[in-house]
């Protein structure tokens, strides 16, 4: 099939429609720094865009002045009268999105719990709900991190090396199940729920201790990486008879965290041969046995400083490489190495899918003294920047980390207090979005799974315009363009050959542009547009040979 043009994209001949969400109750905290409020009787949701009118578009914007999701309808133009100007060539494709969501930590659920039940499930849908961001990842902790109250394992019985003591914990039972199943039973879509261990019991560990430099005790094949892989299969099990089931898992958060001397939480370290080792002669086999061998298990979940020598160790052995699906990565160091990084790592192993599995604001050394910066644009800019980075260098998608704080960034039980897109408020039962949550919603709302990353290029550039466009299942095509000048700039979105979409992007802001389309052969394209046609007026039995024996070799308007 050829690939349509932006003409055939945005002036199909069917009708659609836009669902306007609800407004934002915007509460200024200082000048420029803006949260949405949400209560038990009011939360502003997200627009649903199903279809628009022949040759329309919408743009749904957000800025720093104020606007949440505002959307607008406008019709496309023969002509250009920009001078930025950006191609999108929906024949070069590269990977398939996995999704968007963030972490059900037990902080995250005891922010949640203390608020009122209705302002509860309007948080939930704010992330999961059919009017809210469409987040379908999940990930959980596998017992306790530092987005705990205190530490805890699934067995803290010394030498239980059978896990016959192994049970889950009053956390998961009170404030991360509660709200998986709330969000499950919310979502008009799939749910990919992944889990990460933080560490081992202290028992398992050659530093007696859940936290500091330490590792499991013995070599990998060994009995101590036998009962540690086990772990993995009990939580499963576990929660399966809770009926949640996970998509997928890593192997270990952070596992460079545990070479470090005086750690300060949850961490167990690895080099990537002992890593490597684990994975191929323990993990691997252990969730297969089990009958988790289905299950998606990423490796590194780490900084993208270790992409590279880690993917090298670890997938250059096919061993350990056949029970890996893909490659997780945090975002704390973006700042300071290039994206392409990812292009690099794809392109030694382009098999292995991969997926942003943590990231947030404020958690740096000079972000310490305002862990959360109630309001502030620049946080949900970088999100913004960070994911656009992402999705143009081959990421399948992006996992934030908590999904709801305190006013003060916790709890945590070691004070390493940092930002989140939600704030709770629970003594005015009450929480706010910031823009941080709107930066993720231009993306996780509107680039749904299973959308198809296509190239865009800049044919009159501007420096501080990023862009990035999919082709989402229904074959309507999404761009996302973030501006972080002051300044408004004018652009123009084409195929090159016929058709403009205008677009002004307000200074300091994130718009997401979607125009919709058949995207369909000529075939297609003619058999169901005669027959909507006939229908009205009663041939369409008498005709409908007639549309079967058209040749689908035709290219739309050749006959016509």
């Amino acid at each position: 099939m050829v690939a349509p043009s932006l003409t055939v994209l945005c002036f199909s001949a069917f009708v659609f429609t836009l669902s306007s969400g609800t407004p934002c109750v915007l509460k200024t905290v200082k000048p420029d720094f803006n949260v949405c409020v949400c209560n038990s009787t009011y939360c502003d949701t997200a627009p649903s865009v199903a279809k628009l009118a022949h040759g329309q578009y919408v743009v749904i914007t957000t800025t720093q002045s104020g606007k949440r999701f505002n959307s607008e309808v406008f019709k496309a133009s023969n002509s250009s009268i920009t001078d930025v100007i950006y191609e999108v060539d929906a024949s070069e494709t590269r990977q398939t999105i996995h999704g968007f969501g963030g972490a059900f930590t037990d902080a995250a659920g005891i922010n949640i719990a203390s608020l009122p039940v209705n302002a509860q499930t309007n948080l939930i849908a704010s992330y999961f709900g059919k009017d809210g961001l469409g987040y379908t990842i999940g990930r959980v902790p596998m017992a306790s991190c530092d987005f705990s109250t205190h530490p805890y394992s699934y067995d803290d019985t010394p030498g239980d090396m059978n896990l016959t003591k192994f049970s889950l914990a009053d956390e998961d039972l009170k404030y991360k199940i509660p709200f998986i199943k709330a969000a499950m039973n919310m979502s008009p879509m799939t749910i990919k729920m992944f889990g990460s261990p933080w560490s081992a019991p202290a028992w398992m560990k050659d530093n007696k201790n859940m936290t500091g430099k330490g590792s499991l005790l013995g070599k990998p094949g060994g009995p101590y990486y036998k009962t540690w892989a086990n772990y993995f299969v009990r939580f499963l099990q576990e929660y399966e008879k809770q009926n949640i089931t996970f998509w997928g898992m890593t192997a270990q958060n952070e596992p460079i965290d545990g070479l470090e001397s005086e750690f300060p939480f949850q961490c167990m370290g690895y080099t990537p041969e002992m890593y490597r080792d684990f994975i191929k002669m323990d993990l691997g086999p252990a969730l297969e046995k089990a009958g988790y061998g289905k299950v998606k298990l990423m490796m590194l979940d780490d900084q993208r400083l270790f992409l590279i020598e880690w993917a090298k160790v670890v997938l250059g052995d096919p061993v350990a490489s056949k029970y890996i699906a893909g490659i997780g990565i945090h975002w704390y160091l973006d700042t300071f190495l290039p994206a392409s990084l990812i292009t690099d790592a794809h392109n030694l192993f382009p098999s292995k899918f991969i997926f942003a599995t943590e990231a947030c604001e404020g958690s740096l050394p000079w972000q310490k003294d305002t862990p959360v910066d109630l309001g502030s644009w620049e946080r949900g800019a970088v999100y913004a920047s960070d994911i656009i980075d992402d999705l143009n260098n081959w990421v399948t998608g992006w996992t934030d980390w908590n999904m709801a704080l305190d006013l003060n960034g916790g709890p945590n039980w070691v004070s390493n207090f940092v930002d989140s897109p939600i704030i709770v408020d629970a003594g005015h039962g009450e929480f706010y979005k910031q823009p941080m949550f709107y930066a993720l919603g231009h993306f996780s709302k509107y680039l749904v799974p299973d959308s198809v990353w296509i190239k865009v290029k800049a044919l009159k550039d501007e420096p501080n315009i990023q862009v990035t466009a999919f082709q989402r299942p229904d074959k309507s095509i999404a761009f996302v363009i973030h501006n972080l000048g002051m300044r408004d700039v004018n652009l123009s979105l084409t195929d090159g050959k016929s058709g403009y979409l205008h677009v002004t992007s307000p200074g300091k802001s994130i718009q997401t542009v979607i125009c919709h389309a058949a995207g369909v052969s000529s075939k297609e394209w003619t058999n169901h547009t005669l027959k909507r046609m006939l229908v009205f007026t009663g041939l369409y039995t008498q005709l409908k040979l007639i549309v079967i024996a058209i040749d689908s070799s035709f290219e739309l308007g050749k006959n016509w």
